[in-house]
């Protein structure tokens, strides 16, 4: 499984290199943001670990870009501040996780191994409504292929992150159904809970952004949870 280190700390990537190395991964470094995104344009990275403060650019913009980009790779992005603020901004910029400066290594070997549990297909015998999305499925101009991890509005490209991705075909799939949050979290993060942050809400936010003029609008039933509709 390949990595992507992204960190201009040579000591701390040296030794989280070592580190990952020694549990089987193969490892890329790189130190500045543009770096990053000339090796991830390259090579097919299965991670991608990001700090945020680099010296040409954030790793916000990094994540960012990556998703502009089309390249669907989990990221966990690493910094020393811990605001909730920060943590938000990171998962709107398109990371899966965040982790906090110091940090013990087993933490981070813990948490790379959750995010990519959480990235890997579920089997159709799961439960997870996303395991029945094996064809294109659409809703007014908005067509999505899950299995090709591709969507379009009108026949033109329509740019998501994966998880935005997940989301939004859960929605699609049953239209006019309410989900609830632990639904939302168990389909699409395979949690049962997430008490550190509104991931859901800031992802149902992210996606009534980009859903604007498509046609369609994500609804909250006060009380009950999310639905897809058609935009008033």
């Amino acid at each position: 499984m390949r990595l992507l280190i992204v960190e201009d700390e040579l000591k701390l990537a040296e030794t989280l290199s070592r580190g990952l190395e020694s549990e089987g991964y193969r490892v890329s470094h790189a130190a500045t943001g543009r770096q990053a995104l000339a090796l991830a344009a390259e090579t097919r990275f299965d991670f991608v670990l990001l700090d945020l403060m680099l010296p040409d650019m954030s790793g916000f913009d990094v994540a960012e870009t990556l998703r502009e980009r089309g390249i669907v790779v989990p990221v966990i992005m690493v910094t020393a501040l811990d605001e909730v603020k920060d943590r938000v901004a990171g998962l709107r910029a398109g990371a899966d996780d965040y982790i906090v400066k110091p940090f013990a290594f087993e933490e981070l070997l813990a948490r790379i191994e959750a995010v990519l549990r959480r990235a890997q297909p579920q089997d159709a015998g799961s439960g997870n409504p996303l395991a029945a999305a094996t064809g294109p499925v659409s809703f007014g101009t908005l067509t999505i292929d899950h299995a090709r991890k591709q969507a379009t509005v009108d026949g033109q490209p329509f740019t998501l992150t994966a998880k935005e991705l997940d989301l939004l075909t859960l929605l699609v799939l049953s239209p006019g159904k309410v989900f609830s949050r632990h639904e939302i979290l168990r389909s699409v993060w395979t949690l049962d809970d997430d008490p550190l942050t509104n991931i859901v809400e800031v992802y149902i936010s992210r996606l009534r952004r980009k859903l604007d003029g498509c046609g369609a609008q994500i609804e909250n039933v006060r009380g009950f949870g999310y639905r897809i509709a058609e935009a008033a």
